[in-house]
């Protein structure tokens, strides 16, 4: 394949177990960002955010991107705010297609509750209104991106199919 496939999009639309069966089907190499600074730390990225704060965990997602970026046949699943920062989405365009994988505000509720812990900028009461004003603030993020695929209602199968289908056509930059 050579590029990489780099999935971004908000909490909860399925960038990390869509792109564990990705990689599967392509034959890559899946790599979770948020795991491998887990790896590098030592620590949770919970317990990353509790000891240091989010501008050391900000800084070593932008170490990762810059690494990723610089390597091929990877589908690279990102943390939902990775592209708050313009240096992390040059670093992996550099050596891959971005996919956005979008989601639902109710659908991302339902699946970031049942994740509540491990998700470190989570209120304990979300509510549909704070996950709306957090895409409202990072859709101009996020339309950086070369394609979009919506995650609501569709089965896993289908949405790896679709990527399939996305990344197989001619890469012209558009956001379909």
């Amino acid at each position: 394949m050579g590029k990489n496939i780099v999935l971004i999009g908000f909490m909860g639309t399925g960038k990390s177990t869509i792109g564990i069966k990705l990689a599967e089907r392509l034959k890559m190499q899946f790599i979770d960002m948020d795991r491998e600074i887990e790896k590098l730390t030592g620590m949770s990225i919970p317990m990353l955010f509790k000891k240091h704060g989010e501008i050391r965990f900000r800084s070593e997602e932008q170490l990762m991107s810059q690494k990723l970026g610089r390597r091929n046949n990877l589908v690279i699943a990102t943390g939902g705010g990775v592209v708050l920062n313009k240096e992390n989405v040059e670093s992996l365009k550099r050596s891959g297609i971005l996919i956005c994988l979008d989601a639902d505000p109710r659908v991302i509720l339902a699946r970031v509750n049942r994740k509540k812990g491990t998700r470190p900028l989570l209120k304990k009461n979300l509510a549909i209104d704070d996950i709306e004003k957090m895409l409202n603030d990072r859709e101009e993020y996020y339309s950086l991106a070369d394609y979009r695929v919506d995650t609501s209602a569709k089965e896993m199968d289908k949405i790896v199919q679709e990527i399939i289908q996305i990344i197989k056509k001619p890469i012209d930059r558009r956001v379909g």
